[in-house]
């Protein structure tokens, strides 16, 4: 394509990408070596008996990471949206059994944005409830406001992570008209303990006139930024448990002996390591970009696609890793199936890939013909403002086409690189 001379760029406008979002190596060290010296086998399977790991979440929380991207002035430990995410990645890379999307980007954030005092242990949330299928969890919670100040909750939610363990349960209700962020003591309510499919709590609540605090919402926090954010969770999650259960399959496959070789290096087999190792790139690629843009602002484009994309991988290399191992991946002995069973059970939680196919299909065709290449390559994510472009001088050869392609966006698309 031939560049635009520079003197038709004078008067224009430039937008540059935005500064990369950086991730603190130090966070990544230290969290992947705490949760490899704690997560042992034995200890995600003891979590499962007894629904938890407090010894796991009591060191986890001696470091900080349990309120990290809550504002310090809220009582977190600050630190940005991106660093909270890459702890979550390596949460599911450990199968680590705690709570730590429910206490700090989800919970916390809640607290912190209605100005709500946030109580010394655990925060656990009500995921919001979406009206058509495919969505696990959440409930019908009405709330009125008494003369003191206080709240009183109504109704029953199904499905809350980690209820049982909770200090305080947070959910996002409408009030006359406006959305309020309320927390109410786990005491007040009646909590019947139930397991996801890894083991998980995953627990049904009954606010029986449960009194609490409540404040309105902000501008910007509602159900719908608590499902992103929920979502987004949840890709964090997912990136790290394919990407362990894909190196699980590569280690046994090479070491299991059959026919005078390794299986791996049978073609059949290594179809299955490809299939399993591209989702592992894939998702984690997806977390990554939808993490670095909502760390910018809403991102709802982007998360959308991030789910859709960890739910569909999970069920590809699941199928991958689970065939690869064979009788071996069944086996309560060998770790394989903490990692499967967990993303069957993210897969499910805070939007399907229906609900996830349709919000993506609704913001296509609200965009409209024109609309949807921009959509798809700059994403709904903030961009700095556009500064005035600098007249360049055109010299009639071929680095002239610096120009032209110094007004294009660079780094940037719905799976770009991270």
């Amino acid at each position: 394509m031939t560049a635009a001379p520079s003197n038709q760029l004078a008067g224009m406008t430039v937008r540059t990408a935005p500064e990369p979002v950086v991730v603190d190596e130090l966070i990544t060290e230290t969290a992947d070596r705490l949760f490899g010296e704690l997560c042992t086998h034995e200890a995600v399977q003891a979590a499962e008996d007894i629904g938890g790991a407090p010894e796991i979440w009591q060191a986890f929380c001696e470091t900080g990471f349990d309120l990290i991207a809550v504002p310090e002035e809220a009582g977190g430990s600050g630190g940005t949206l991106a660093e909270a995410i890459e702890v979550l990645r390596l949460v599911g890379y450990h199968s680590a059994p705690i709570p730590a999307a429910e206490n700090g980007i989800l919970g916390g954030w809640l607290l912190a944005e209605a100005g709500l005092e946030r109580p010394d242990g655990l925060v656990t949330v009500v995921p919001p409830r979406a009206s058509e299928g495919g969505w696990s969890g959440g409930g019908t919670c009405s709330v009125s406001l008494n003369g003191d100040g206080t709240a009183v909750l109504s109704g029953e939610a199904h499905r809350v992570p980690w209820a049982r363990s909770a200090e305080a349960i947070v959910c996002v209700c409408e009030c006359n008209g406006t959305s309020m962020v309320v927390s109410v003591p786990a005491s007040e309510c009646t909590i019947t303990p139930l397991p996801n499919m890894a083991g998980e709590p995953r627990d049904t609540v009954s606010f029986d006139g449960a009194t609490g605090q409540a404040a309105p919402a902000p501008t910007g926090v509602d159900a719908g930024a608590l499902a992103q954010r929920g979502a987004l969770s949840r890709v964090a999650l997912m990136a790290g448990a394919i990407e362990k259960m894909c190196q699980l399959t590569v280690s046994y496959t090479n070491e299991r002996v059959q026919f005078g070789r390794p299986v791996a290096r049978f073609q059949a087999v290594q179809q299955h390591l490809v299939w399993a190792a591209q989702d592992a790139a894939l998702v984690r690629m997806a977390a990554e970009v939808a993490a670095r843009e909502a760390t910018r602002g809403d991102a709802p484009f982007e998360v959308a696609a991030a789910k859709l994309i960890a739910n569909q991988a999970a069920a590809r290399a699941t199928k991958a890793c689970h065939q690869a191992h064979g009788a071996m991946g069944m086996t309560q002995e060998y770790p394989l199936h903490h990692f499967s069973r967990r993303l069957w059970s993210w897969r499910k939680e805070y939007g399907s890939d229906a609900h996830w196919s349709a919000v993506l299909g609704e913001m296509a065709t609200g965009v409209g013909a024109d609309g949807l290449y921009p959509l798809i390559t700059s994403g709904t994510a903030p961009w700095p403002e556009p500064q005035p472009a600098r007249t360049a001088v055109h010299r009639g050869d071929s680095r002239s086409g610096n120009a032209g392609r110094a007004t294009k966006r660079f780094g940037r698309g719905a799976l770009g690189d991270p």
